[in-house]
């Protein structure tokens, strides 16, 4: 790219970046990364006179694919681009840099915006010129091109490999060992831990629920799948919980099948548990989820989903329903708040697995009437409020996306929204039904943690002004 007779005066810095899809070859003397480089260093060369130099640090992505930003090449590269440490990028082809037209658009506004250039050794243009934005469009309409046709091509191989019943890699499962072979890998039988599965089938069958089956199986130190990586080290080999035997126990690699999407179809490898075992399980599972049940994502009316962080284990607690009949003989529905790591691990895992939904539900919600008659706390979550929407308008500003930046500004007078309900949310409440409810909710509070062993609860309230749709019910 030319610059003006001012500009030319002093050196121009060139940064040289490289890209490999694959890391195949990337051990090797002298490799592809070696290559694209030293055409860029070559190229540099030939525009000495111009005052160009190449800088010394390198960035090179060596088994990344170019369809995505999350490369930290690239990221070194666009720091160092905000850090004027850059003046010119110069590429082998235009694809190295990316294979998506809109990241590549991202990274031209960047470009411009710190008066960088950006040359491509084997397609010479000059993106200063309405022509030479035009070419690179063109090239890199190609090049996403290409990487949608490579994607369609594997999707479609991995989907022949299933229909043919091979095993499409990724870590083994309990019960198999990878059998790597010239032709593809497959799963053969391991058969103590193939008896183990069968066992842990049976098992379930006789607790009856997945948490007495975890608690079973931590009593005999069984785990998951225990194996050693292509680097070395060992992998698998955890405790088993509730997701984990899920995912075991609905898994139809176990009758000799492979999984494609919605289709199933005969394996490569031997079944190890027999179909009316596997379809007892299954009928055990099914009816159990009904008895919980799991149904609607709100139906039973959880103000505070989403919301409610166990202290003690650091995780979300999430609302669990049960039905009991009262001593009158009728039946009464109970809401519970339970924390997630004791539905995964069993009850004695966390030291307040769970708190009664009505009662804490009642507690937030007059501590929300509370706040609504604090003039100052409202003014100061307003003032903060508006601190943040300008903090975040000005990083998109700087960040050269000047459309969001404004759209962020034009909140700053959405914060009436938020002082309104807090003010008035004592006149609100009664009126709203339970939709209406809940974003009010969502609106105002952030977390609410829950102490278990001390039975406290800590609310803390949001100060920013939630994007439209973010606190819909």
């Amino acid at each position: 790219m030319t610059r003006d007779t001012k500009e030319s005066k002093r050196p121009i810095r060139c940064a040289i970046y490289t890209r490999k899809s694959s890391d195949e070859g990337l051990d090797q003397d002298f490799n592809s990364l070696d290559a694209q480089r030293e055409a860029g260093e070559a190229f540099i060369a030939s525009q000495r006179a111009e005052g160009w130099i190449c800088l010394p640090t390198r960035y090179d992505d060596g088994g990344f694919s170019g369809g995505s930003l999350d490369r930290p090449a690239v990221k070194r590269l666009l720091e160092d681009i905000e850090a004027g440490l850059v003046d010119c990028v110069v590429v082998y082809k235009v694809d190295r840099l990316s294979r998506s037209l809109m990241d590549f658009a991202r990274m031209m506004q960047t470009f411009e915006r710190r008066r960088v250039s950006f040359v491509s050794v084997t397609q010479q243009f000059n993106t200063t010129h309405s022509m030479g934005r035009l070419t690179l469009n063109i090239l890199l309409s190609f090049a996403q091109f290409e990487r949608e046709i490579i994607s369609e091509r594997t999707r479609d191989k991995i989907a022949a490999a299933r229909r043919k019943g091979l095993w499409g890699g990724g870590r083994p499962i309990l019960g198999y060992d990878i059998e790597r072979r010239p032709g593809g890998n497959r799963l053969a039988v391991n058969p103590d831990e193939a008896e183990r599965v069968r066992t842990i089938f049976r098992t379930y069958l006789e607790c009856g629920s997945l948490l007495r089956l975890v608690a079973r199986l931590r009593e005999l130190g069984w785990g998951t799948k225990s194996w050693t990586a292509r680097d070395g080290r060992p992998r698998g080999g955890r405790p088993f919980d509730k997701c984990r035997l899920l995912s075991l126990l609905t898994n139809h690699a176990y009758l000799g099948k492979v999984r494609h999407k919605d289709d199933l179809h005969d394996g490569a490898h031997e079944a190890i548990v027999a179909e009316d075992l596997f379809a007892e399980v299954q009928r055990r599972l099914r009816a159990n989820r009904s008895a919980d049940g799991r149904g609607s994502s709100n139906s039973r009316g959880a103000l505070l989903r989403g919301l409610v962080r166990c202290t003690a284990c650091g995780c979300a607690m999430v609302h669990h329903h049960t039905t009991g009949r009262t001593r009158s003989g009728s039946v009464r529905e109970y809401r519970y708040y339970v924390c997630s790591r004791a539905q995964k691990e069993g009850w004695s895992a966390c030291p307040g697995p769970s708190v009664p939904a009505p009662e804490l539900e009642r507690f937030v919600v007059g501590q929300l009437r509370e706040v609504g008659q604090d003039g100052i706390l409202v003014a100061e979550v307003v003032s903060e409020a508006r601190r943040r929407l300008r903090e975040q308008a000005d990083a998109r500003r700087e960040a050269g996306e000047p459309e969001r930046a404004d759209a962020i500004e034009a909140r700053l007078g959405e914060e009436d929204e938020l002082s309104g309900a807090v003010e008035g949310f004592d006149a609100l409440w009664d009126s709203m039904r339970a939709e209406e409810r809940e974003r009010l909710v969502r609106l105002l509070v952030g977390t609410i943690e829950y102490d278990g062993a001390n039975e406290r609860v800590s609310i803390a309230f949001r100060t920013d002004v939630p994007a439209p749709g973010e606190v819909a019910a």
